[in-house]
């Protein structure tokens, strides 16, 4: 698998992935405009895995100066169990301690089984249990 950064291009392709892919809830904040603005926002974060130019993993990076936010960490199914997710979390990580941030957060439906399954089973990541979240959505 080849990890490299996300670029505006990529999206028909990782729309697609996430369409087909159980645990992801695809938003408003999903389309083109604002998939480009996140990743304006966050030069050089977010990553995909591609295999002979076909994109089969993604995982979304933001933060906010403080601390990193991870989104739609996907490997699609016929490349699970061969370490790429946890390949992308790596670099991920390394991409955000670089720029000083050393915590991140990751929000997991609790109707995702395999996506828990996953982050359970990673060195260092904790289920919170002293936190609810709360989100709004402005008219704007």
């Amino acid at each position: 698998m080849l990890i490299r950064c996300a670029r505006p291009a990529d999206h028909p392709q990782l729309v697609s992935l996430w369409q087909r892919t159980p645990g992801i809830r695809l938003r408003a904040e999903d389309a083109f405009e604002p998939f480009c603005a996140y990743l304006a926002r966050n030069p050089e974060l977010s990553l995909v895995g591609e295999i002979e130019g076909e994109v089969m993993a993604s995982l979304l990076i933001g933060h906010d100066g403080r601390r990193g936010y991870l989104q739609h960490l996907v490997v699609d199914q016929p490349w699970r169990g061969r370490g790429f997710g946890g390949a992308l979390l790596t670099q991920g990580l390394a991409h955000l301690a670089a720029l000083g941030i050393g915590k991140s957060h990751v929000f997991v439906l609790s109707d995702a089984p395999q996506a828990l399954g996953f982050w359970r089973g990673q060195q260092g990541w904790q289920a919170r249990g002293d936190i609810q979240v709360f989100s709004t959505r402005s008219e704007t």
